[in-house]
């Protein structure tokens, strides 16, 4: 069983690195995503409502729902959970309770290298895939059903809508350039199967992969991230996405430096847990549209 949802929604923090980096990104997805934190404060925002029997009455059924290991809740927190807790590097947590609410980022140039190019596509396409898969476990759908997450990402908005736009720029452009997803393609078609086993994240969530083998959870790897290209160069292309906005924007924020942008990538992935944050939110909305559907 995992924690108790209501905890861990009201455990998320109403401030940090990992909130501050995703306020820089209001200028790409303007307000459409506010820091909601807390379950009974979740509740009255999802649904308006003061009443506290009543709000305790949705908190309830929402718990009873998430509780129902039937149901795809559980699985989908898990992986929110796991793309973060993989992506961190050896330190990363030492270095985040160090941080501030303003840091220096170059004082922790030594501690922090950038990940290769290779692995960075890998990791890009990966967190895509927990995407996918998080979406089909909320919606009780089967784990491959690729159409329709890509029928629900029109419809995409909040922070289901800043994840993605976190993924696009926080592991897309300021790692690997405005041409990223041409690199993750690239390097998917030059992978081998088993080469997938070298990303954690991957040999985290390996078992619930559609593709019933090594070469076919690659094809699906590739399918999916095939079939969100579209999506994804036409969110950048509309918003005119260069990596400079979105450091420019991280500026206003966090102080770093322009010269260091190998190490961006890096530095926000050892401080932020965006995914599992944005995660939450996710889950708990759902949860709790239900809840209200059902009393």
């Amino acid at each position: 069983m995992s924690e108790a949802i209501f905890k861990v929604v009201d455990q998320l923090p109403s401030g940090g690195i990992t909130v501050m980096s995703l306020k820089a990104l209001d200028f790409v997805i303007p307000g459409q995503w506010q820091n909601i934190v807390g379950f009974d404060n979740t509740i009255r925002h999802v649904t308006g409502e003061t009443d506290p029997a009543l709000v305790r009455q949705i908190g309830e059924r929402a718990v009873r729902l998430f509780n129902d290991r039937s149901q795809g809740y559980q699985r989908a927190l898990w992986l929110y959970q796991t793309v973060d807790n993989t992506d961190a590097l050896l330190g990363a947590a030492a270095l985040a309770n160090k941080v501030g609410e303003k840091i220096s980022f170059l004082g922790f140039l030594d501690k922090i290298t950038p990940k290769p190019e290779r692995a960075q596509a890998i990791d890009l396409s990966i967190k895509l895939i927990v995407e996918i898969l998080a979406f089909c476990q909320i919606n009780g759908i089967p784990g491959d059903s690729l159409s329709d997450f890509l029928r629900a990402l029109g419809d995409y908005g909040g922070e289901s809508l800043m994840r993605m736009a976190a993924l696009i720029c926080f592991d897309g452009l300021i790692p690997l350039g405005p041409d990223f997803l041409l690199k993750c393609l690239n390097t998917l078609h030059s992978l081998q199967p088993n080469d997938l086993q070298e990303n954690p994240t991957f040999k985290a969530i390996s078992s619930v992969v559609p593709g019933g083998s090594p070469a076919g959870q690659l094809g699906f790897i590739l399918q999916s991230v095939g079939a969100v290209q579209g999506w994804m160069s036409q969110f950048v292309a509309s918003r005119d996405l260069t990596p400079e906005k979105v450091v420019n924007s991280l500026q206003n924020f966090i102080e770093l430096s322009k010269e260091n942008l190998d190490y961006l990538g890096a530095f926000l992935d050892m401080t932020t847990n965006y995914y599992y944050h944005t995660g939450v939110q996710t889950l708990a909305r759902r949860l709790i549209e239900r809840a209200v559907a059902e009393i």
